[in-house]
């Protein structure tokens, strides 16, 4: 699942840069701070940062082919003015009601344990991983002051080629983003991040010593804890701009150079799927905008009968809510799309087949979910509706994700009343987080976790069909 992964790197990615090559994952660049040789003096370091932003900029320029439009300013920061710019950009683009979104998303779908908290985990990463960054606001490049500079001119390169590409392409039109399709927002971040990082590689070819030097000081006191304990999902899609990205960005080079690149930056690509299959970019095939009506009303009527009938849910635990309207009590959170990488995250977390993944989730055409949450602490559904090139790419992932559904709830009961027959398009399951219900109809799969037994599955869908 990318969801607000691309909003992160909205925030990140062209401001705060990861740094990394196609064949290590980002996390591997920071070194130990004791590692770095002593320099005399803090302005003896900033002209040493300065000459070699100049000359590195330079050899870039001619390598991505892009003219230098203006100097790059540069310097070094310490951890401390990172940890700020870090903070002060993940609250610019998330707000804390999209933070809280995101980890009940994350809970739902069952890709994180529920203690996992989105915001101080989020920092905690980027802080232990982040090497150099440019930023597109100040148009300045700065390069963390606990790593040795020569060793990290191929980071330099990587982030001064975000630099060339917001001389002529603008960045700052990605930090605004709309909300609401995570999959296209990453799909852009890949173009911004797999550009760099292909002219990072360009430049390691053509430095063979820098290369080297560099990447000896990959394997020497790296910090990988808060990355290791990322769930797999945040991990894999921090990784995708820049890995998948770089492999995306090389077919676009070896079929129209840097200037195939250079076009991007004007007809976007815009999904996942155009990532991962090259030839459905070039082949402008677009996702389908899909749409699901809003459940919010639905649900609370449903609440509402059943207090009304005497049968309450609400547990004791939840008693310090009972002053609340039930009427209001479930409110839709967030609603986004998954996009085929999305999905391929969401069905690996339990089928732990790649392959098997990739298939079901290949052939995705378009989807949307919904997230709401409840009055009750940790009470949530996700409704989701996709589309699927054909029936029997819908079909392939239809049973992939029964198969995911009952890894991911194993102690599920299998409803087979008149209401929820066990056909091979329609399959219902009481959990211990409330219903799943899925439906295949033609291209189409819906699916609902979280359902109340108190709500009529069958009207319930008539409304997510309409």
């Amino acid at each position: 699942m990318s969801k607000n992964i691309s909003r992160f790197l909205a925030a990140t990615a062209a401001l705060a840069v990861l740094s990394s090559g196609p064949f290590v994952t980002f996390h591997t660049l920071t070194l130990q701070a004791q590692q770095r040789p002593a320099i005399s003096s803090h302005a003896a370091r900033e002209a040493a940062i300065v000459a070699a932003t100049t000359a590195v900029l330079e050899e870039t320029s001619k390598i991505r082919e892009l003219p230098i439009l203006q100097p790059v300013k540069s310097g070094a920061q310490s951890r401390a003015q990172i940890e700020n710019m870090l903070v002060k950009n993940l609250y610019e683009q998330m707000t804390t009601a999209e933070m809280h979104a995101t980890e009940v998303a994350y809970h739902k779908f069952g890709l994180a344990p529920a203690t996992f908290e989105y915001r101080p985990f989020i920092i905690k990463l980027l802080l232990e991983q982040i090497a150099g960054y440019y930023d597109p606001v100040t148009r300045e490049f700065y390069l963390a002051d606990w790593l040795e500079l020569e060793t990290q001119k191929p980071v330099m390169a990587h982030e001064l080629t975000h630099a060339l590409q917001d001389q002529h392409f603008n960045l700052r039109r990605f930090q605004k983003w709309p909300h609401g399709d995570s999959d296209a927002q990453l799909a852009a971040h890949s173009l911004i991040e797999g550009d760099a990082t292909l002219a990072m590689m360009v430049y390691m070819a053509k430095n063979p010593l820098v290369a080297l030097a560099f990447t000896r000081s990959l394997n020497t006191g790296v910090s990988t804890e808060q990355f290791n304990q990322a769930p797999r999902a945040l991990r894999e899609s921090l990784i995708f701009p820049y890995l998948q990205g770089s492999q995306w960005a090389t077919s676009v080079y070896k079929r129209d150079g840097f200037a195939g690149l250079s076009k991007a930056f004007t007809n976007l690509p815009l999904s996942t799927e155009q990532i991962l299959h090259p030839e459905k970019y070039f082949a402008n095939e677009r996702p389908l905008k899909l749409t699901l009506p809003d459940l919010s009303n639905l649900l609370n009527k449903a609440a509402a009968s059943n207090e009304s009938s005497g049968v309450s849910q609400r547990s004791p635990l939840s008693a310090q809510y009972s002053a609340l309207s039930t009427s209001s009590s479930w409110h839709r959170i967030d609603s986004d799309v998954n996009g085929e990488w999305g999905y391929y995250l969401l069905l690996d977390q339990f089928l732990n087949s790649p392959a098997e993944s990739r298939r079901a989730a290949a052939g995705w055409a378009g989807d949307r979910y919904d997230v709401y949450e409840g009055a009750e602490p940790g009470q949530a559904m996700i409704a989701q509706i996709s589309a699927w090139d054909t029936e029997a790419d819908a079909r392939e992932f239809f049973d992939a994700y029964v198969k995911r559904t009952e890894l991911r709830y194993p102690n599920s009961k299998l409803l087979t009343d008149s209401k929820h027959s066990a056909s091979d398009t329609l399959k219902s399951w009481q959990t211990n987080e409330g219903q799943v219900v899925m439906e295949l109809r033609g291209v189409r799969v819906i699916v609902v976790e979280g359902l109340s037994q108190q709500v009529d599955a069958n009207n319930f869908f008539k409304v997510l069909r309409s």
